[in-house]
């Protein structure tokens, strides 16, 4: 079989610093925020009317998996992360070839700084992009389509803040992304064999996270300032 090689276009920059909690699907956080920066001599006359359109379509690389072989059974979480089926009825990145699709919302154009800005984005940082696509509502939108074992967006779960994780947040000048935060852990970033109820934390944008998840939803128990572990 003929293999190839490709350069990537560009790279982006969210605040998904690792890949858990990242969100399962594009569009199920709105508030992800993220710029897509071009690579040199991807910007300019590349772009024209690029404007006209709500939404774009992302391929890009699963970088973080391509030191791993692919799998033809995976677990997808839709499945209680246990049952298996194929590679190829999941959008699993245990992939023969590590590529991923996003349909994102295109915010604005920043041409001096050839960048794009984005929304609703499901790709961690430093996510390499190979190309950018329109999203065209009459041709990629087919509403009797079937969906097999993931018929519908999966159930958000209620989020609730203690008093001293949302000071915390603010006094760490960062309140603009309460919003972010929330929509992110509603969607139970846990993995999905995970169902004790114990803490969890996770490094969004330059916070570390700690939560956990109990009947009555998710509780933010705390917000800091990410610290690295030591090697």
């Amino acid at each position: 079989m003929s293999t190839f090689s490709f350069a990537a276009i560009g790279q982006i920059h969210s605040p998904y610093k690792e890949k858990f909690a990242v969100p399962r699907q594009p569009g199920l956080v709105p508030a992800a925020k993220a710029w897509l920066e071009l690579a040199p001599g991807y910007g300019g006359d590349s772009l024209r009317d690029l404007e006209a359109f709500s939404h774009l379509w992302l391929i890009f690389v699963f970088h973080e998996h391509l030191h791993r072989s692919w799998q033809p059974l995976v677990r997808p979480p839709r499945l209680g992360g246990n049952a298996k089926t194929g590679v190829f009825a999941s959008r699993s990145t245990f992939r023969p070839n590590p590529l991923g699709m996003s349909v994102v919302e295109l915010v604005a154009i920043d041409h001096q700084r050839q960048r794009l800005q984005l929304a609703g984005v499901d790709l961690v940082d430093g996510t390499p992009v190979l190309d950018i696509k329109p999203y065209l509502p009459y041709a990629d939108a087919i509403i009797d389509a079937r969906a097999g074992y993931a018929p519908a967006p999966p159930i958000a779960l209620p989020v609730h803040w203690q008093a001293g994780s949302l000071a915390s947040l603010h006094k760490l000048g960062k309140g603009h992304l309460q919003d972010f935060i929330t929509q992110v852990l509603a969607q139970d970033p846990r993995p999905a064999y995970h169902h004790q109820e114990r803490q969890y934390g996770v490094h969004l944008d330059s916070l570390n996270v700690l939560f956990r998840v109990a009947e009555q939803g998710v509780l933010v128990e705390d917000v800091q300032p990410f610290t690295p572990s030591e090697p």
